[in-house]
């Protein structure tokens, strides 16, 4: 019998998404609940539920965001791996800031989204959710030159490349190279990657903007 906390809920208003992508996990050994709109979703789970959410940012009822922030209200500590077909930094931002644990861009790839899985589900088994401290994050951000700092701020303002570029007076392909240093310098795979150490080290903050 399949672990309840190996559970994944897929959450899209999608059914070929649901099914395809639910036929994967179950093959790849995951129990399987999946739900057509984000409030039959909140309808099902509770403080109990197990597992962790596959959940699509554009749905006609509620969407991804949204849900997110349902769950957060209500106590429902369920990690969640957003998906979105619109690819958006934007919405990166504000679904990593939070707590997503990833933000996949449709279609991924099999490995990719094992691997998110694999977070997420080593994320809701720890008693402390997000086990990277302020600290941590403050030290890594330290090895960064300034320009590379520049280049991370617009990052978290959820800027792209070429308004950073705008903003710093500098080409859009260097932004590219200092982008690519600053995630190499922080052993981050991903955007959501470097948006946790951000948000771990404090930046974004409104109260520090002030």
């Amino acid at each position: 019998m399949t672990d309840q906390r190996r559970t994944v809920h897929i959450v899209d208003d999608d059914e070929a998404i649901r099914q395809s992508v639910g036929f994967l996990l179950r093959k790849a050994d995951y129990k399987v609940e999946t739900y057509p709109s984000g409030t039959q979703f909140l309808k099902a789970v509770t403080r109990e539920t197990r597992g962790c959410v596959l959940l699509d940012v554009r749905m006609p009822d509620l969407d991804g965001l949204a849900v997110q922030a349902r769950l957060a209200e209500t106590g429902i500590a369920l990690p969640v791996i957003m998906l979105t077909g619109h690819g958006d930094v934007t919405l990166a931002v504000r679904a990593i800031k939070a707590g997503a644990v990833e933000f996949l861009e449709k279609p991924f790839e099999r490995t990719v989204l094992i691997a998110a899985i694999e977070t997420a589900l080593a994320q809701a088994a720890r008693a402390d959710r997000g086990d990277l401290t302020a600290a941590d994050a403050v030290v890594r951000l330290a090895a960064l030159t300034q320009r590379e700092r520049d280049v991370l701020d617009g990052m978290v303002l959820g800027r792209p490349n070429k308004l950073i570029a705008y903003d710093l007076s500098i080409a859009t392909r260097t932004v590219e190279v200092h982008r690519a240093n600053l995630m190499e310098k922080l052993s981050a795979r991903s955007l959501s990657d470097v948006l946790r150490i951000a948000f771990a080290a404090g930046l974004g903050d409104p109260a520090d903007r002030a």
